[in-house]
């Protein structure tokens, strides 16, 4: 009588783990499909020493910019978003949707918005060749990513003005 005993609170008690095992995995299973579907934004390359003279044209401010990649397989509406340097100038995005898997140059100078291409519009050099702080911040105020060059940042990338994030 004692082994029956026994064996029906083994049974029952791998019946009970199954049930459990069964359950928690597709909750498992589904937390990692959320997670890959959810998309990201981050700076993914600033080009803060536009190549050749400084001359302030419009096409050497559009020589400088910061890469936007959207990693996830989401689209994300960046209307409201900003971008901003260490000394506060500040670039707010409106009406562009960064598709997943894609990526957008934000331009300093002045031109027409179009896939993959915005332009802060400024006719002055935003980012500081020596040392800057590239602040990605969404509509909520709330930051995104940072991207730091130059001195007390590792910098020293070679005087090619190009920092990979």
């Amino acid at each position: 009588m004692s082994s029956r005993t026994t064996r029906r609170i083994a049974a029952a008690v791998l019946a009970a783990g199954a049930a459990l095992g069964a359950t928690a995995l597709p909750a498992t299973a589904d937390s990692g499909n959320q997670q890959a579907r959810r998309s990201h934004v981050e700076i993914s390359a600033v080009q803060y020493d536009s190549p050749g003279y400084d001359n302030g044209s419009n096409r050497s401010l559009n020589k400088e910019w910061v890469e936007l990649t959207n990693t996830g397989r989401r689209s994300v509406n960046l209307e409201g978003w900003t971008l901003a340097d260490k000394d506060g100038n500040t670039f707010t995005f409106r009406h562009y949707r960064l598709r997943g898997n894609e990526s957008v140059r934000v331009h300093t100078g002045e031109g027409r918005d179009r896939d993959g291409h915005v332009f802060q519009d400024r006719d002055e050099y935003v980012w500081d060749n020596d040392s800057d702080t590239a602040t990605l911040r969404n509509d909520h105020d709330r930051r995104i990513d940072r991207e730091s060059w130059g001195r007390g940042h590792g910098g020293g990338h070679g005087g090619g003005g190009h920092h990979r994030g």
